[in-house]
């Protein structure tokens, strides 16, 4: 299935000179959907994790929909002020802005592994901090699954030493 035929572009946003990769008509697809965590999920259970790790809030979606699939747990990293507990924070930069993950102080154990899901890797800014989060929890990050991979941007540059698996390159 050719995925890309399920993205929408969508110029100028969420700023002037950004082009928006947009997931939304992909997950409107049943058979798009399906096609979507069905790769994502044989991926994520190569690793065997515990947990997979999703970012707000396209992150939810899919990881979600992979965690149930493949028996693993799930935990949310929100931005700030969104969790009711105790939190660990990481901090990264944008492409277009600095921006804040937070994650339960206790959502990861020492020794779980983790595959960390998000809809785009692009600069690897938000990803690295996913792997900052993970790691500061004492979890084993083994492997990172996103649907977008925006390779102009080499975001795999910030996570060398991880295994990176995307449906789509642009």
């Amino acid at each position: 299935m050719d995925l890309k035929t399920f993205i929408r572009d969508v110029p100028d946003f969420p700023k002037q000179g950004i082009l928006f990769k947009d997931i939304m008509p992909l997950l409107q697809d049943p058979h798009a959907l399906r096609y979507a965590v069905d790769r994502l999920a044989e991926f994520s259970a190569s690793k065997k994790p515990d947990v997979i790790l999703g970012a707000e809030a396209r992150g939810f979606i899919l990881g979600a929909a992979v965690a149930y699939s493949i028996g693993a747990g799930f935990v949310p990293a929100r931005k700030p002020g969104k969790l009711p507990w105790q939190v660990t924070t990481a901090e990264y930069a944008l492409e277009y802005g600095v921006d804040t993950l937070e994650i339960h102080a206790d959502a990861i154990r020492s020794g779980q592994r983790i595959v960390i899901h998000d809809d785009l890797l692009a600069t690897g800014g938000t990803a690295r901090a996913k792997v900052e989060l993970v790691e500061r929890s004492g979890g084993i990050v083994v492997g990172l699954a996103f649907v977008i991979e925006l390779g102009f941007l080499e975001g795999r540059k910030k996570l060398e030493g991880y295994d990176v698996f995307s449906l789509l390159t642009y």
